[in-house]
């Protein structure tokens, strides 16, 4: 039992459907943080008490007006509304976040029990409560007459069943969570009728600045992504900046890059261009800057493109301290150039030995477009970087001082391993830096920063709050598991510990796949050697006898070949789920395929034998270790597998492990810590990796609320 719980006051809208909605989310809140001991407290609003007003004439706050006003108050902590009922932007003193449970966000007709749209009459009366809806009604049904409606839920049907309308036009969400979808007589497509931001979401409002939501916020909003894209075409974009445009819901670009690099994105990306020309702005940086946390804060994954390098003259500052004051995540990535372009891609090279050891960089420009001094005194305020300098920086820091008057307060920092995931950030000052270098620098090389750019750092907001996650699966697995972790705000740490290696045997099986009626495979990494035999033996995927898959995570790759399981446990992906689903369905005598690693062992295939079923029992791949030169730095370690914790014990022994926070994937990946007299900090409800590091995530923000529990909390403190 948790050592504390404290009562959080959510505000409602007294409706049934808001309790309804309002209660379900509170309950999956409460399953994700059980020490949070949320209570619906109903308000009413404005848009409850006045049903005569015309929707399409009523306020912005007419259904949250009531409710916020109480946040602000300290009356409640918190209010949950639907998503599109929030003003755009929020009053003041609120912050806010959706809620990442969703509805079927189409709009819906419904026709009296029985009756359907063909019989409409051409002079219908249809109940309608918006503009948008009123436009799509007079395109498609010309001749009807399109009659406002307010009220409940349940209201309005009963205004329809009794007569008062021929059919009534509203969103699908509110009857799907009223229990009520079968009274949806037509679902309408959402090209033919675009539903509002918001529709079928919640959100949750709360006061500005409150730990506990931030913290709790941190579960559902994704990190930004700073990327550069380059400078002049697509290929100066970094490999990671294009796998975050690959991976993106909302791209706001400058307009100095290539178009074809905008090409790359999914179809489905929302793609918005803020640039500027000469200071000709075609978004105002402030309405830039509020887009990004506004989409950041649906639980969308943003991306800001930048030109060039979006740290050097790219106003990344206005838009990172807009997520820092917010406590919201994020991470930048470094890119090309206009400077890089400009010199080593022409041969004006900045440095050359015997002829120039170092450059400045600076613009004229001041803010709102002025010419400033570039003068010898401004130069000399600008911040310093040495390259090849920690082994010699107390002589440096000693010129400095007492050469040209440098202070010795100065903000100075050694940075180390500059863009790995192993890099590590000496702070000190100009007059105490090179002792840090020489206590703790360990002969790696780096960069010498000094001046008031060395005082600054990157917020880490995200509910991994940065930490160092080792990844130790498969390159199978590395993609998902280090986007994921990217996403929670916090450094993946990629080391592979175990590759793939297709076994001969293997192949002769699946070039006999049709001999089979079933095919068992139990992970992802089995159904990608299981792909890449099929294309060794040029087996045409239509030949593959029915499949059962051990859970989502393995169904999600089947799919992803164009496969489809027949069978799936709904939980507890292990061998007795899968086990209990196959029995009725598998007759005795029928041949089954069972295709594993060389360290799964053969107990699935003695018990689909028990079963009756003529079982092969093949090794599909066996796991052989990759080793690397060093062994990382980490603060977490997750493996996905037993054979990673076989691995990295031979390859580091266990000694680091025991200072880290270990996450193991499920029961055979903890046996095997176990075996080596360790546990795991954690074990995921459902052996995959996205659950796996959506636990982590959470237990990082549960402790994050219990440190600053109380905390804008008021009255509604209980703990015990």
């Amino acid at each position: 039992m948790s050592e504390w719980s404290e009562r959080i006051r959510a505000g409602t809208r007294s409706s049934n459907l808001a309790r309804v909605q309002t209660q379900g989310a509170l309950d999956r809140l409460a399953g994700v943080v059980p020490e949070l001991r949320f209570e619906a407290v109903p308000v009413s609003s404005p848009g409850d008490r006045d049903l005569a007003l015309d929707l399409k004439d009523s306020p912005a706050d007419f259904f949250t007006r009531d409710l916020d006003e109480a946040v602000l108050r300290g009356e409640l902590d918190c209010a949950v509304h639907s998503a599109k009922d929030v003003p755009d932007p929020v009053r003041e003193g609120l912050d806010w976040f959706w809620l990442p449970w969703r509805e079927d966000a189409r709009d819906a007709l419904i026709r009296p029990v029985g009756a359907t749209v063909e019989s409409l009459p051409a002079d219908a009366r249809i109940g309608v409560s918006s503009g948008r809806r009123e436009a799509y009604c007079r395109n498609r049904f010309p001749a009807a007459r399109l009659v406002p409606i307010r009220g409940t839920i349940e209201q309005r049907l009963e205004q329809l069943d009794r007569g008062d309308y021929d059919m009534l036009l509203m969103a699908g969400a509110a009857l799907n969570r009223l229990g009520l979808e079968g009274r949806v007589t037509e679902w309408i497509p959402l090209d033919a009728l675009p539903p509002p931001d918001g529709q079928g979401a919640l959100a949750l409002t709360f006061r500005a600045g409150d730990p506990r939501f931030q913290a709790l916020r941190r579960l559902f909003v994704k990190a930004v992504t700073f990327s550069a894209a380059g400078v002049g075409s697509a290929g100066a974009c970094t490999l990671e900046g294009l796998a975050a445009l690959k991976r993106c819901d909302v791209c706001l670009h400058d307009t100095l890059l290539g178009h074809d690099l905008l090409e790359m994105l999914p179809p489905t990306v929302q793609c918005i261009n803020v640039g500027k020309r000469c200071g000709e702005h075609s978004v105002p940086q402030a309405e830039t800057t509020y887009m990004i946390t506004r989409y950041a804060r649906r639980g969308l994954r943003v991306v800001r493109l930048k030109g060039g390098d979006p740290g050097i003259f790219g106003r990344l500052t206005e838009e990172v301290e807009a997520l820092d004051a917010l406590k919201m995540p994020y991470r930048v990535l470094p890119g090309l150039s206009s400077l890089n372009a400009a010199t080593s891609g022409t041969g004006m090279l900045l440095t050359r030995r015997g002829v120039s050891r170092g450059f400045c960089v600076m613009t004229p420009r001041k803010e709102g477009g002025a010419v400033g001094s570039i003068a010898a005194g401004e130069r000399a305020r600008l911040p310093v970087v040495f390259f090849m300098a920690l082994g010699v920086a107390r002589e440096v820091a000693r010129q400095l001082m007492e050469e040209d008057g440098w202070p010795a307060d100065t903000p100075a920092a050694a940075v180390l391993g500059a863009g790995s995931d192993q890099a590590r950030v000496l702070d000190a000052t100009l007059g105490t830096i090179a002792d840090r270098i020489a206590a703790d620098a360990s002969g790696m090389a780096g960069l010498l920063i000094v001046g008031e750019a060395a005082a600054h750092r990157y917020g880490a907001w995200g509910a991994l709050e940065g930490r160092r996650v080792l990844l130790t699966a498969s390159r199978a697995l590395q993609d998902k598991a280090a986007g994921l972790v990217a996403d929670y705000g916090g450094m993946p740490v990629c080391r592979p510990l175990i590759r793939l290696v297709p076994s001969a045997a293997g192949l002769e099986k699946v070039r006999r796949i049709g001999d089979y009626g079933w095919v068992v495979l139990t992970s992802p990494s089995a159904v990608q050697a299981f792909d890449a035999l099929l294309r060794a033996a040029g087996v045409d995927l239509r030949a593959v006898p029915k499949l059962i898959s051990c859970g989502e995570g393995t169904s999600r790759a089947l799919r992803a070949m164009g496969l489809h399981p027949e069978l799936e446990p709904p939980f507890d992906f292990g061998a007795e789920s899968l086990l209990a689903m196959a029995r009725p369905q598998i007759a005795p005598g029928v041949p089954v395929l069972r295709l594993r690693s060389d360290k799964a062992g053969a107990g699935l295939a003695e018990a689909l034998r028990a079963m009756g079923a003529r079982v092969d029992d093949c090794v599909l791949y066996t796991n052989e270790i990759v080793r690397h030169e060093f062994q990382p730095e980490f603060d977490v370690a997750f493996f996905a597998s037993a054979s990673a914790v076989e691995a990295f014990d031979e390859q580091w022994g266990l000694e680091p492990l025991k200072a880290a926070f270990v996450v193991a994937i499920g029961k055979p990946t903890l046996a095997a810590l176990k075996r080596r007299g360790l546990d795991a900090g954690l074990v995921a409800p459902e052996a995959t990796v996205e659950a796996s590091i959506e636990a982590l995530a959470a237990h990082v923000v549960r402790v994050s609320l219990r440190d600053v529990r109380g905390m804008g909390a008021g009255e509604s403190r209980d703990k015990r």
